[in-house]
This record gives structure tokens, C-alpha cells and sequence, in this order.
């Protein structure tokens, strides 16, 4: 990796490109507004109209760091995806996510580390200058784009609301009302993928025009499963836009567009799932490395909630521990003993099949009116939609229970009526052959009930898998005054008001085993544990926000030009939210556990008096932010600018959790300063463009999410980010292009911060004892208080022989019958850390009333992170691009074209380390297009990734009652096939 770094700095101090100025003609600006146009001639490079400042400017003028990319570049550099559009763009990536809603767009180290649903993006993402929430707009593909920009750094002002790392704006292409248009594409390749794209336009009358446009994309899945023999996450998906143009004249626009979306297939959010197996089960996967392993099934919380340790420990009216379906320590194999997790990216062998379904409505208004020294401008929609994904969680497959004693027990005593008629009915449900191989178990549906009121699938094995759905829906409008006066001074103004709301926002995780649970420990008289499934429930989500904005702009000269502005943001979120697992008792058969009498055990918000149904909170925001910026057009073609702005984004709320966590309630807005210098250029007649850009950061409060009881939380940390960027096109001759870009960053956290590593509880302290702890899957560390582990481990060792002999007391198990927990072991890999499992408010509590000379910290020995990089924040990027056009004669010409990628290295993790190290790797895509006269018609062979790397982009490291496997997502595998279009 040393040599790509050297050649990055090396790129960064030579030149680099924009591949959005790839193109020799300028791109139709948006609506009618008047917009300079530049010309050129087949020698020099054309340029491009943008709105990055919410007016009509040529890229090369506007002093903000912006690339753009009209059509024909992204046809050009195989740009279909927001996957393929962060390969050649300096200091960003992208990389999917953990959860539906979920995808990290980063620019220059600001992405979205905040994870939840009162959560805002750093990036804004905005469709016709209108701003979308929740929107699938990064699983899509591109089709019928007049343009994208993507403006790298805080939108202090004009795109202000919560822009603290950048935007990106898609335009799509309006009705040309001066005659009859059409074009279509039709792609076919690898993975039997068939691409449709197609467009129609057709004015009516010389005021009215309508241009209907779509897309289909189907496709095998890039992953293959053993258990089915066949490909997994593939695409069947659909859009269609429809786009109304009036214009009685020259000086007034209104353009209306509606797209409709939808997906429905076996998509996949988890690709691939990694773990160096821990053998004691304590963690489930050790914190030294990823590898092609499974999951200790004991780390997790279905093995401890129905293992023996456990139900021996637990009151019963009957004993419950023969039934157990295990042991903690494995005596007889772990869950998933026998299973192989395939040694391979796109490979996995799981039995629970992904189903992904999605679905948008969007209706866009733009309306323009030119007064001459006055624009007026109006931008508003309605957008909702809903998403609905399940995947196999643990992607693997559990070993079968045919011949589990405990179980088997249970089904011939239970079976015979024995245990009683409540037991007799959970057998039933859970066995209804009365065969241990046969599985009943809940589906992810938001009564509570599952299984037990006949929500169920069945299977051989257990289904360990989860759900993630919402749906929302949102309001927008937002009006803008500009001026054009002929004198040294002009202003922007403007105001927008923002309605979003999002309902049942769930997560649910799903397994044979917490069914099981649900059913013993609910007493047999009839009753089970609601919820028999682990769901968080975002009931309800509403944010209202408004903001109210200008611009100054002063000609301090003739060519100096004085740019200020401010914008004030509000914010205010409702939310209700509430996390349940086998909380109370619900009778069997109920219609809905949460309106179940017993349910009113439930609290969801111990910081309020008296049982609460939901956590029900509300917080609101508000900041001034803005920016200045100085900017000397030194010639016609070279700009120099240097700026200031000030960004931010509002906090939230972070959701409720299971009884015996405490997190912060809230989680604070973020802030930052950013400084920026740049200069774009034009040179060698027009045959040279170099852009170059240097900024610094000061963050503060970033948000930063850590996951504690199965669910995302945030914190604020302070941050330092500087960097640089470079970007270049070439012209050498009218038949050669070449397109450079380069950049480097450099991110760390500023202040002290101390936080428990999930990952690693013991925070490297070897006097550590890591604590699984039997009922709930968590982890905490005891460490003595002198840094003797001969301490540490005899304190644990003393409270698990008490645990045994009934000696303790606690909510869980009051008047235990005693045990079998074992005492400390070594923690392989760990440099003597060892482990136990044993219940931690029990070792706090006896810690606390003997005074015993340790600590028990319950998520673990923080660490102090100050220091550490940024997730998702390589220090170097580059990317090239060339492509010649040769001339056959009778008007028809060849294209061939390559392009190669750089990304370095970075980390998966705010706290660093090698488990979290995501190696550098690079992208090579080359085509070769055939264009026919006039350029009607072409023909093209393509590839993208050409060398078929399977390297990672994200990382997402999940629960400890999960067992800390990490969820892996890479790039997309080598894609070729061929293309044929004609355009009119």
C-alpha cells in the first residue's frame, strides 16, 4: 500500500481532475432562469452550468468546492449508482450500511457516524434544489439526469439545514419544448442483468411540454448460497418519472415532476459476516482480527436465555434447567458447532433468505419568475414512501435441535400433558408435529404476539434472522429572491419550512431459541413473555424544521467580489419510541401483546414516575450559522477564493432501551468551523483546467453512535480535520481526454474521550475479567482497584461459587436454587485477560455492600479515543481517467476509454486497531463505444472492475449479545456486457 501513497502525494503535487468537466459542450441550465453560457470549439473544454449557490453559474466561477457531472459523463465513466459516482470524486466515499435507512455517504471525514431515526444526515440530499429524507435515492439508479453536483464541505447557508459535510443535488432533465425527442438504452451482462432505460419527450404547443422517462433493472444476485445452490442479492426494480414544463414566456417556468419507485427482490443488507471465533464464548469473536469464522453461539443472547446456567438460576414453579437447550460453556458444541463459514466475499451458506422491498412517491415543484433585476424562485414537494427488509442476522445456519435433550424433554413431557396445560399449548405451537425437527418460531409483525397467536414460519432449524421496515412521508417549500442589479451590490433571500414524519420504524431480530425462552419463563398458567422477538419500535417520529436565509454579495472591485451570508435553523423532533423482549406476561393467543393487561408491567421510560407505555420525548434546536467568502477573478479563466463557514446539525434523541442501561437521553447538535482556500483554473488556451482546494475543520460535538443493548446510541466528540484537494481535465488534442483528480485528508479526534469498546471490554488492561453476563448477553469488566488480576479473578470466582450455593439475591432470580457457573478462563489472544460468564448487577451490588477492592464497569474499561482517525476517512484518494475518440469516416467514430480509482487506507471503527483496519484498494473500468453519425446511435462493450476486487468499504460491528461478529460490505464484483442506444 506504500507505493499507492507515494503516488497519491505525488498526484496531489502534480495535478488532478474533476471528471465532471469531461465534457466540450455546456449542459441546458436548469428551468428558464437566464445562465451564462459559455462557447467553445472541439480544441477547448467545455463547461458546465450548476446551481451550487441556487443560481444559474458556469462551475469554473463559482468559488465553492463542487463537482458536477452532466449525462453524458456519467455515461462516460459508467456512473449508474452513488456506488460508482464516490470512485472518482476527492475525499469522499460511500459504503452501504447495517440498516435499511442506512448508507454512509463521507465527504472530506464527515459522514454519518450518528445512527437512529431522530438522526439527520450530514450529507444533504437534495432532488431538483428540493431536500428528501429518507429517501432510497442511493439504492437506485441513475437514469435521465441533467446533471449532479456535489458541493464537498458545510452549506452554511444556502442548503444550511444540517449540510455540515456536503450536498448532493440531482437534477433531472425538464421538457425541451423545441420539438420531439427520444432516446433508449438497452444493456445486457454478467449475472444475466438486463438494463432498460428510455425517454419521451414531446412539446405541446409552443408553452407546454411533457417528457416521460424511466428505467427497469433486473438481475441475479452477486452472491452465492450454498444452502440454495443459487445467487442471492439480486435487483428487480423500477422507476418512472413523469416531468411537465409551462412556459407562456420567456421569463416564467413552472416545471412539475413525479417519479414513482419501487423494488421488490432478494437484496440483501448484509453481505458478508465476520468473526475470529472466540472459544470461551465470553465474546463470541475475539478483538484481534476478522476472519472467514462463525460466531460463538454461547456469546449470544438466545443461548444464554435458554441455557442452563440461566434457567438454573432462575425462579420457577417448576425446574426449568433440564429443558435448557444448552450450556454456556459448550460442553456439547455451541449452536452453530459443525458449520463452516464459507472463506469467501461472496459466498455464504444461510437458510434464512433475504426479502427486500421498497417503494417511493415523490412530486417535485419548481417555479421561476424573472423580473428582470428581480428572480423569484419556488421549490417545494411531497415525497413518501416505505421500506421492508429481512435478512438471515447471524448469516449462517444452526445446528439442528432433532436430538437436543432438553428439548426433546420438553416435547414428551410437555406433549403428555405433564407440565400442564399451559406448556402443552407452547408445545404445541413451538413443536405441532410433536417432532423436535420441526421448528415453529415468530415472524417480525408489530402485535408483539409471534408465534404465539399464529405469526409464525417453520423450518428444520432455527431462522435467526431480523427485520428493519419504516414508512414516512414529507412536506416542503422553500422560496428565494435574487437580485441581478448592475451595480456593485446584489442579495439572495430566502425561507423554507420543512414537515417530516416517519411511523413504525422497527428492528426486529428473530430466533427459534428466544421464542423458547419466551415460552418457559412465562410460567405455563397460560402466559407467555412478550415480546417472544427482540423489537425496537420507533412508534413515531416528527420533525418540523424551518430556516430563514441570505446572501450579500459586494463587488469591492473589478474583479473582487465580498460574499456574506447567514442563515438561522430550528429544529423540533417528537419521537416515541420503546424496546421490548420477554418483558411480561401476555396470554397465548392474545391480538396484541402491548394492550395485553400484564403488558402494564412494561415501563419504557424509567425516568418518568410510574409505568410508560412508550418513551415519549421532544427536543428542539436552533443556531445561527453562515459564511463569508473572498473571491478575485484574477482573469477570465482563473479564479482565487478564500472562505469561511460555519455549519451545523441538530441533535436528537436516542431511543429507549431494556431495563438496567442508561445512556444519555439526548445527544447534542454538532458544529463546525471550516476554513477553505481554492483557486480554479484555465490554461493552455482551454486545453488545461486545474482546480485546487486546501481547508481545516474545527468540529465540535460531532455525533457518534455506539451500540449498547442491541441498539444505536450517540455520544459528541470533538474532532480536527484538514485536508487537500486537486482536480484537473486535459486536453491534449480534439481526439484526447484525460481526467485526474487527487486528494488527502488527515482526521483525529481533539479531545479527551472515554468510551467502552464494545469489541474489547477489558480496554487492554490484562488485570481485567470480561463479564458475559447471563441475562441480558451484555458485557462488563471487573477490574481491582491495585491493577492485580490475582484480585479481580478471585472476587468473580468468589461471586459465581455464591451464585451457586444460592447465596445471592437479585430482580432476576430472587431465592435462586443455585447454579452451575464456572469461575474465570484465559481469553485467547489477549495477553492474559480472562473471562467469565456470571450476572454483573449481582457482582456490582456484592462489590459495592463488601467494599471489595475492584471496580465493575458496566460497559466495560473506557479508553481514551482522543487522537484516533475518523470512520470512513482514508488518507488518500486518487482516480484517472482517458479516452480518445477516433474518427472512421462517413461521420462514425470509436471510443475507447479506461478508468482507474485509488482509495487508501482507513478504519471501519472510531476506535481504530487493527480488527477495524479496512485496507486501500482500486477500481479499473474500461469500455468501448461505437457512435454512429450524428451520434444517433452507438454500441458498447464495458467493464467495471476489471480485476474483480472484492475489497471492503464498511464495516459495522455489532451487539455483544450478538457476539460482536462484524458485518462486511465491499465493493461490487467485476461487471462486463454489452450496450446498444439511439438518441433523437
Amino acid at each position: 500500500m506504500k507505493k499507492f501513497e507515494l503516488l497519491a502525494a505525488s498526484a496531489i503535487a502534480l495535478i488532478a481532475a474533476t471528471p465532471a468537466m469531461a465534457q466540450d459542450t455546456p449542459a441546458q441550465p436548469q428551468a428558464a432562469a437566464p445562465a451564462p453560457q459559455t462557447t467553445s470549439d472541439d480544441s477547448q473544454i467545455g463547461d458546465i452550468v450548476i446551481t451550487a449557490q441556487r443560481q444559474s453559474e458556469t462551475l469554473q466561477t463559482v468559488p465553492i468546492a463542487v463537482s458536477a457531472f452532466n449525462s453524458e459523463a456519467l455515461k462516460e465513466q459508467q456512473i449508474n449508482t452513488t456506488s460508482d459516482l464516490q470512485l472518482t470524486l476527492p475525499n469522499i466515499t460511500f459504503t452501504k450500511g447495517n440498516f435499511t435507512s442506512s448508507s454512509s455517504f463521507n465527504i472530506r471525514g464527515i459522514g454519518d457516524l450518528c445512527v437512529g431515526v431522530t438522526c439527520d444526515a450530514a450529507t444533504a440530499i437534495h432532488v431538483n434544489d428540493v431536500p428528501v429524507l429518507g429517501s432510497p435515492i442511493f439504492q437506485n439508479e441513475y437514469f435521465d439526469v441533467e446533471r449532479i453536483e456535489v458541493l464537498r464541505g458545510p452549506q452554511g447557508t444556502l442548503f444550511g439545514r444540517n449540510a455540515t459535510g456536503g450536498v448532493i443535488n440531482f437534477i433531472s432533465a425538464k421538457p425541451d419544448l423545441s420539438g420531439i425527442h427520444a432516446s433508449g438504452d438497452v444493456e445486457y451482462g454478467n449475472y444475466n442483468s438486463i438494463r432498460v432505460k428510455g425517454m419521451f419527450n414531446l412539446p405541446l404547443g409552443d408553452v407546454f411540454g411533457v417528457r416521460v422517462a424511466g428505467y427497469y433493472l433486473n438481475r441475479d444476485g452477486f452472491t452465492k448460497n450454498l444452502y440454495t445452490n443459487s445467487n442471492i442479492d439480486g435487483r428487480d426494480q423500477y422507476d418512472v418519472r413523469v416531468s411537465l414544463r409551462f412556459q407562456p414566456t420567456a421569463n416564467t417556468t413552472l416545471d412539475i415532476v413525479g417519479h414513482y419507485f419501487k423494488e421488490s427482490d432478494d437484496r440483501s443488507r448484509i453481505q458478508k459476516q465476520l468473526c475470529h471465533r472466540d472459544p470461551t464464548g465470553v465474546l463470541g469473536c475475539l478483538p484481534d482480527r476478522l476472519a472467514f469464522e462463525q460466531v460463538n453461539g454461547d456469546a449470544t443472547l438466545a443461548s444464554v436465555l435458554t441455557s442452563s446456567q440461566f434457567l438454573q438460576l432462575r425462579t420457577s414453579t417448576a425446574p426449568l434447567a433440564p429443558f435448557a437447550l444448552g450450556s454456556v460453556y459448550g460442553a456439547d458444541g455451541d449452536s452453530y458447532t459443525g458449520y463452516v463459514n464459507p472463506a469467501d466475499m461472496r459466498t455464504v451458506n444461510i437458510d434464512s433468505l433475504p426479502r427486500f422491498k421498497t417503494n417511493e412517491k415523490q412530486v417535485l415543484v419548481n417555479f421561476s419568475q424573472d423580473f428582470g433585476s428581480v428572480l423569484f424562485k419556488l421549490d417545494g414537494g411531497y415525497t413518501e414512501g416505505m421500506t421492508d427488509s429481512t435478512v438471515d442476522y447471524n448469516v449462517g445456519i444452526e445446528r439442528s435441535y432433532a436430538t437436543n435433550p432438553g428439548l426433546n424433554l420438553f416435547n414428551t413431557l410437555a406433549g403428555a400433558g405433564l407440565l400442564g396445560p399451559g406448556y402443552q399449548a407452547i408445545r404445541n405451537i413451538l413443536l405441532p408435529n410433536g417432532n423436535t425437527s420441526t421448528l415453529c418460531q415468530s415472524l417480525a409483525e408489530p402485535t408483539g404476539t409471534g408465534v404465539y397467536s399464529g405469526h409464525k414460519i417453520c423450518a428444520p432449524t432455527s431462522l435467526d434472522f431480523d427485520r428493519s421496515n419504516a414508512r414516512g412521508k414529507q412536506w416542503f417549500g422553500e422560496g428565494i429572491v435574487s437580485s441581478k442589479f448592475d451595480g456593485p451590490f446584489n442579495f439572495l433571500v430566502g425561507a423554507g419550512y420543512l414537515d417530516y414524519k416517519v411511523y413504525d420504524n422497527s428492528y426486529s431480530v428473530n430466533s427459534f431459541a428466544l421464542d423458547y425462552a419466551a415460552g418457559l419463563l412465562g410460567g405455563g398458567g397460560g402466559n407467555v413473555l412478550g415480546t417472544p422477538f427482540y423489537r425496537n419500535d420507533s412508534e413515531f417520529y416528527h420533525l418540523k424544521s424551518y430556516g430563514v436565509f441570505g446572501e450579500a454579495y459586494v463587488n469591492l472591485g473589478k474583479n473582487l467580489k465580498l460574499t456574506g451570508g447567514l442563515r438561522y435553523n430550528h429544529d423540533e423532533k417528537d419521537y416515541q419510541s420503546r424496546t421490548n423482549l420477554l418483558n411480561c406476561p401476555v396470554p397465548v393467543g392474545a391480538a396484541n401483546a402491548y394492550s395485553a393487561p400484564g403488558f402494564a408491567c412494561y415501563d419504557a421510560d424509567p425516568s418518568r414516575a410510574g409505568n410508560q407505555p412508550l418513551a415519549i420525548n421532544n427536543v428542539s434546536f436552533g443556531r445561527l450559522t453562515g459564511r463569508a467568502v473572498l473571491d478575485w477573478q484574477i482573469t477570465s479563466r482563473n479564479l482565487l477564493y478564500a472562505s469561511y463557514s460555519r455549519g451545523y446539525k441538530s441533535g436528537g434523541i436516542n431511543p429507549s432501551l431494556a431495563a438496567g442501561f442508561s445512556v444519555p437521553l439526548t445527544f447534542g447538535p454538532e458544529t463546525v468551523n471550516a476554513f477553505e482556500i481554492g483557486s480554479k483554473n484555465t490554461f493552455l488556451d482551454g486545453t488545461l483546467r486545474l482546480n485546487l482546494t486546501a481547508f481545516y475543520y474545527q468540529y465540535k460535538q460531532l455525533q457518534l453512535s455506539r451500540i449498547v443493548a442491541r441498539t444505536s446510541v450517540n455520544d459528541n466528540v470533538d474532532a480536527d480535520i484538514y485536508g487537500a484537494e486537486a482536480e484537473a481535465i486535459i486536453k491534449p488534442s480534439n481526439s484526447v481526454l484525460i481526467n485526474l483528480t487527487a486528494s488527502y485528508l488527515h482526521t483525529k479526534v481533539a479531545n479527551d474521550k472515554f468510551l467502552g469498546n464494545p469489541q474489547d471490554p477489558s480496554g487492554g488492561r490484562t488485570d481485567a475479567v470480561i463479564i458475559k453476563d447471563i441475562t441480558n448477553g451484555s458485557n462488563c469488566a471487573v477490574v481491582s482497584n491495585s491493577g492485580n488480576g490475582a484480585i479481580s479473578n478471585a472476587f468473580v470466582n468468589g461471586v459465581n461459587a455464591g451464585l451457586n450455593a444460592g447465596a445471592f439475591n437479585s430482580p432476576a432470580f430472587p431465592n435462586a436454587p443455585g447454579g452451575s457457573l464456572q469461575g474465570t478462563t484465559p481469553i485467547p489472544g489477549m495477553g492474559g485477560t480472562t473471562g467469565a460468564f456470571s450476572v454483573c448487577d449481582v457482582l456490582a451490588g456484592y462489590a459495592a455492600a463488601t467494599a471489595a477492592p475492584v471496580t465493575v464497569m458496566g460497559s466495560g474499561v473506557p479508553v481514551n479515543i482522543k487522537g484516533n482517525e475518523l470512520p470512513q476517512s482514508p488518507h488518500y484518494k486518487f482516480s484517472a481517467g482517458i479516452q480518445w475518440t477516433g474518427q472512421l469516416g462517413h461521420d462514425w467514430n470509436i471510443v475507447p476509454r479506461v478508468d482507474l480509482a485509488y482509495t487508501g487506507g482507513y478504519y471501519g471503527s472510531i476506535f481504530n486497531g487493527n480488527v477495524n483496519r479496512i485496507q486501500g484498494y482500486e477500481v479499473i473500468n474500461a469500455q468501448l463505444q461505437l457512435n454512429g453519425p450524428s451520434d444517433k446511435f452507438y454500441v458498447r462493450a464495458f467493464v467495471q472492475n476489471l480485476a474483480n476486487n472484492n475489497a471492503i468499504t464498511g464495516l459495522y460491528v455489532t451487539d455483544q449479545s450478538s457476539g460482536l461478529f462484524t458485518n462486511a460490505f465491499t465493493l461490487e464484483p467485476r461487471r462486463y456486457g454489452i450496450a446498444a442506444g439511439f438518441k433523437f
